[in-house]
């Protein structure tokens, strides 16, 4: 899987990995990070997310990183912003009031460039990957937030059914990219009503990621 799958799948219109309301597990267990009011919140890979929207009405500055410039600029659009784009290295950076987004290649994106977060939310980046590149991701994320608490979404299914993306993910595998710098807890794990993709029956679990 290469950054053009993405950028295709944009183009196209094949999102079907966006969710036209703001997740469930989202609302549930947000707050068990304790960020104080006004805090400003990572989202890795946000595309357009719906979850960005909740996360500005609650008072939060969000930061967001996003490969496609076309997802970026429908967020800022749905959203009502007219963003202010500069360069930022590799990346460009689209800013309007409490939203900021770097258009890029999420690994081109440093600590300072980044800037502090007290929290981060991923619902849709480790899924989005396929295994080889997922102990990666994880690294980067947690260097450039400086291991700020996190809440993060996944799935499980049946692997070999190779509907990915989103990916299948275990709890196994969260703890084991995260279980060095974070004490790793499942706050919830359902089954998915009416499954993924077409019918197939799958989990959507929530962890709560806390620094040790």
């Amino acid at each position: 899987m290469d950054e053009e799958f993405w950028h295709r799948k944009w183009r196209s219109d094949e999102i079907g990995f966006h969710q036209g309301e703001t997740n469930a597990l989202l609302l549930r267990h947000f707050s068990a990070l304790g960020l104080a009011p006004g805090a400003r919140v990572f989202v890795p890979l946000c595309g357009k997310s719906r979850d960005v929207h909740w996360l500005l009405g609650q008072g939060y500055a969000v930061v967001g990183a996003e490969l496609s410039r076309l997802a970026v600029e429908q967020l800022f659009a749905e959203l009502g912003l007219d963003p202010e784009v500069t360069d930022q290295g590799p990346l460009e950076r689209f800013e309007a009031g409490r939203l900021t987004v770097f258009v890029g290649d999420f690994l081109d994106l440093d600590r300072e460039t980044l800037g502090e977060v007290a929290g981060v939310y991923d619902r849709a980046a480790l899924v989005a990957l396929p295994e080889p590149m997922r102990g990666r991701y994880a690294a980067h994320l947690a260097a450039v937030t400086r291991h700020a608490p996190q809440l993060l979404i996944t799935f499980e299914y049946d692997p070999s059914l190779a509907i990915g993306p989103p990916f299948s993910v275990t709890e196994h595998e969260v703890r084991r990219h995260y279980g060095a710098a974070y004490h790793v807890a499942c706050a919830e794990m359902h089954e998915m009503k009416g499954g993924l993709k077409g019918g197939h029956p799958a989990h959507e679990a929530a962890y709560l990621l806390k620094p040790r």
